[in-house]
């Protein structure tokens, strides 16, 4: 088998925010729910390692199917808003679908499996249309064996185990009526033997645990508390009297096919201040030839804390053993939580759909916080590669900016891309960026205002670090002093404040800026005094200086990796939609949603004085995309009102700002695209440029006859240069790699609303009635694919894989893309064999 001309570098993504999203296997993978999608995540190798598309709604939950002797697991099962439950089966080391049940009204949010034979699977799943149903699944086919219906309630969890000494499957639903409801399997049938009470809110999550011949049950609720339950086999004979009074818990007695079992209440745990919504037993391990189950259990709260619980040797009482979490930032806590097979690694997926994962130190027995990978957890609108290729910059509307580097470690090998700073954390979902120089961005939001970043000096250091490059090079002849150590943003404000070391504090009221001996905590001696105001009483996130040689955890993202603002632009009447910056790096172009003339028109501005230059009105809708030319002497634009303009600069070699003037344009009467054009490239030479439209077209303009730079033949139009390409769906990004092919035809990249990725080679030819001029070289398979639209294509400006060095790296290329599932990727590319 050829391999494939398309290989996934790195995949950038994050957990949905539902509690039973994650569930690590005992093969060491953690899978987890991400948009549409299931995710396979290698905490080893820090990376995904394989993405599941099937799902066309957001994926709920997400279980392996555990096998009862601890073997490698090859089922998974998932629930999807789209209201289906899949389960996976790994096939030739890929994961497929191979059944898919269908019949929930209501989307699915809780999912359950286990064996009942090498061929046959039991399935529960939890819906939002107040039903559970229970299905058996085989190689290829999904049966519904029963509706279990709950009136008006809903259930959030759902397990299965089996009685004691039997092979009869009990499920434990738990819901909003604060219940625990117990269902055995009798002739076929789920019967609900008994009801477990006690709990005073909804209860969030149930799970199951055997150890030596009894079930424990573990329920958690938003009453901030977890009660632990115990499931025995009632001895044949009990003595009529007792010599001493003894006390016990209350016993629920129930009969399945004669033999007795009992239930009681075995514990409750109070330790959390928030609401509980996961629990998690550590999982069995093989010793000998038995199977051995730790009593030891995991709770994940709202309060952002993560208690690892376990009864004391000599007493039994239950106690907590350890407890993690996270502290500073403004955001909410747990969703869940899981522990790795040989629990040494815990893990919890936060509210925004971070991966907490802690590891314990075997030396030293302490919980140290580890690495893990990060995304957005909104739709990803753009993204932007620094001049260098050493790092992409991206916008989502999860209001965040974030940027991402390969971490080169010492010593190793490999090469994994990771989030190292977090500049931007807006209150309005951001819309475009782009870069102006090595590090300074200009971004875009859902407000009528452009910010300004520059990098801080606590980054820049930092960005050395993790990819071992030497600070000279990358400031050159900035003066590293002159920077900011980093930022802070003000309680209600949007706007990061830069913090210098050591300033004056008197300065820092006038000018808005912190001084890191200003954030300082107060004097001791005001401690034992009452607080005096509110603000005493909460005190804002500030900045502290990080000195990283490993990418940053959550908490430090969250406060202190922000870049200064630097300017905000003023100028347009509506919200920003697209950005544009030429490669000189000395004019900023910008567009705002319209849908009058009037307000489509595009500012110019300065990047050395930040003052608006110029507008240049031609369209009447929406700008979709701008681009400059490589050269510096044009602009690009496209719109929604289905045209392209074309804007060349007055005198490009002057020393003063050169004004821009309607070169080209294309009308109604004259557009070739009939639908929204959404996007533009311009090729290296700047001979040519793409548009993409959705109307599924791609095309090539350019001065066909004379073949010269695109507004350097005054005599000739800009024509169509290449056939009508039809990419058989809606293209929503486009973008030509920046170096030819080895036969010298032009490598593009076209994304589609579908998800998908196809790369085409195209090169000049006389005659474009045959379509020739196109041929397809390749596209992202299944996994490979976006589930929503790809919203941005970017190549890497510079030959190579970043992070690797060579010789051999000019064989390759880097594609980024962006997409509305939430995903970040990036793909390598072997130009050479193309």
């Amino acid at each position: 088998m050829a391999a494939p001309v398309m290989d996934t570098c790195h995949v950038f993504c994050c957990a949905n925010r539902t509690p039973n999203v994650v569930s690590w296997g005992r093969g060491g993978l953690i899978a987890f729910g991400t948009c549409n999608s299931v995710a396979l995540y290698n905490p080893q190798e820090i990376r995904i390692v394989e993405v599941l598309n099937k799902h066309t709604g957001r994926v709920n939950a997400v279980q392996w199917v555990h096998k009862q002797d601890c073997g490698l697991e090859t089922q998974l099962v998932s629930g999807g808003s789209d209201n289906h439950v899949i389960v996976w089966e790994k096939q030739d080391g890929k994961f497929t679908a191979c059944a898919v049940c269908s019949g929930h009204s209501g989307p699915v949010c809780a999912v359950d499996a286990m064996s009942l034979s090498s061929s046959q699977l039991l399935v529960a799943s939890a819906s939002s249309d107040s039903t559970v149903k229970l299905w058996t699944c085989s190689s290829d086919t999904a049966e519904c064996l029963q509706t279990i219906s709950f009136g008006s309630g809903f259930m959030m969890d759902v397990s299965f185990a089996l009685l004691p000494g039997s092979r009869v499957p009990v499920l434990a639903c738990g819901g909003d009526d604060s219940r625990v409801h117990l269902y055995v399997q009798l002739n076929g049938q789920f019967q609900r033997l008994l009801t477990l009470t006690g709990h005073e809110d909804w209860i969030r999550c149930v799970e199951w645990a055997t150890k030596d011949g009894e079930l424990w049950l573990a329920s958690c609720s938003q009453d901030c508390l977890i009660r632990v339950w115990r499931l025995f086999a009632k001895t044949a004979t009990e003595p009529d009297q007792q010599t001493d009074a003894v006390i016990k818990m209350k016993e629920d007695v129930f009969q399945v096919s004669g033999d007795e079992f009992a239930v009681t209440l075995e514990t409750v745990l109070a330790g959390h201040e928030n609401w509980v919504y996961g629990v998690h037993w550590q999982p069995p391990c093989v010793k000998g030839d038995f199977v051995e189950q730790p009593l030891k259990l995991l709770s994940a709260s709202m309060d952002k804390t993560m208690i690892l619980w376990g009864p004391e040797e000599d007493s039994g009482m239950w106690v907590e053993l350890v407890r993690v979490g996270e502290v500073g930032g403004n955001t909410l806590g747990f969703y869940g939580c899981q522990m790795s097979p040989d629990g040494f690694m815990i893990l919890a997926h936060a509210f925004h759909g971070a991966l907490h994962l802690w590891h314990c130190d075997s030396n030293q027995g302490e919980w140290r916080p580890s690495v893990v990978i990060s995304g957005h957890f909104g739709a990803v609108q753009d993204l932007s590669w620094d001049p260098e290729g050493e790092f992409i910059i991206t916008v989502g509307s999860d209001q965040t900016t974030r940027l991402f580097t390969p971490w080169t470690r010492k010593g190793c090998s490999e090469i994994t891309w990771h989030e190292i700073s977090r500049p931007q954390i807006h209150g309005y979902d951001m819309q475009c960026l782009t870069m102006v120089g090595r590090f300074q961005f200009v971004s875009g939001a859902d407000e009528k205002v452009l910010r300004v970043f520059k990098a801080p000096r606590n980054f820049v250091e930092n960005f050395a670090n993790i990819s071992c490059t030497s600070l000279e090079k990358l400031l050159g002849c900035n003066e590293i002093a002159d920077l900011p150590e980093g930022a802070s943003t003000p309680a209600l404000g949007l706007s990061n404040k830069a913090v210098f070391q050591g300033m004056n504090p008197l300065n820092s009221l006038a000018t808005g800026e912190f001084a890191l001996s200003d954030l300082a905590s107060q004097s001791p001696q005001q401690d034992s005094e009452d607080f005096n105001s509110l603000s005493d009483q909460y005190k804002e996130s500030y900045f502290q200086s990080l000195k990283l040689t490993e990418p940053p955890k959550e908490d430090d993202l969250l406060q202190n990796t922000l870049w200064p603002e630097v300017q905000k632009l003023y100028g347009h009447g509506f919200e920003m939609f697209s950005l544009a910056s030429d490669s000189a790096r000395t004019v900023v172009a910008s567009a705002c949603k319209a849908s009058k003339p009037e307000h489509a028109a595009i500012l110019l501005w300065s990047t050395t004085s930040w003052k608006q230059l110029q507008s240049l009105p031609c369209h009447s809708l929406t700008v979709t995309q701008m681009a400059f030319s490589p050269n510096g002497h044009l602009l690009l634009a496209v719109s929604r009102d289905r045209t392209w303009s074309l804007w060349r600069q007055g005198n490009p070699d002057s020393d003063t700002e050169a004004s821009f003037s309607l070169y080209a344009n294309t009308s109604k009467d004259t557009a070739v695209h009939t639908r929204i054009i959404w996007s533009c490239d311009w090729s290296s030479d700047s001979k040519y440029f793409v548009t993409s439209s959705r109307d599924k077209k791609v095309i090539i303009w350019g001065h066909r006859v004379s073949g010269v730079s695109v507004g350097e033949c005054e005599g000739e139009s800009v024509t169509p240069c290449s056939s009508v390409l039809d990419v058989g769906d809606s293209a929503t990004a486009v973008s030509i790699c920046p170096y030819l092919c080895s036969d010298q035809s032009f490598l593009l990249a076209v994304g589609l609303e579908n998800g998908k990725i196809a790369l085409y080679k195209w090169r000049p030819l006389e005659d474009l009635s045959s379509g020739s001029d196109w041929s397809k070289c390749g596209e992202t398979d299944a996994c490979q694919s976006h589930t929503l639209t790809v919203k941005r294509l970017r190549w890497r400006p510079r030959p190579g894989r970043a992070g690797h060095g060579g010789n051999e790296e000019r064989a390759w290329v880097q594609l980024a893309s962006a997409g509305a599932d939430h995903v970040i990727k990036i793909f390598n590319i072997k130009i050479s064999a193309l």
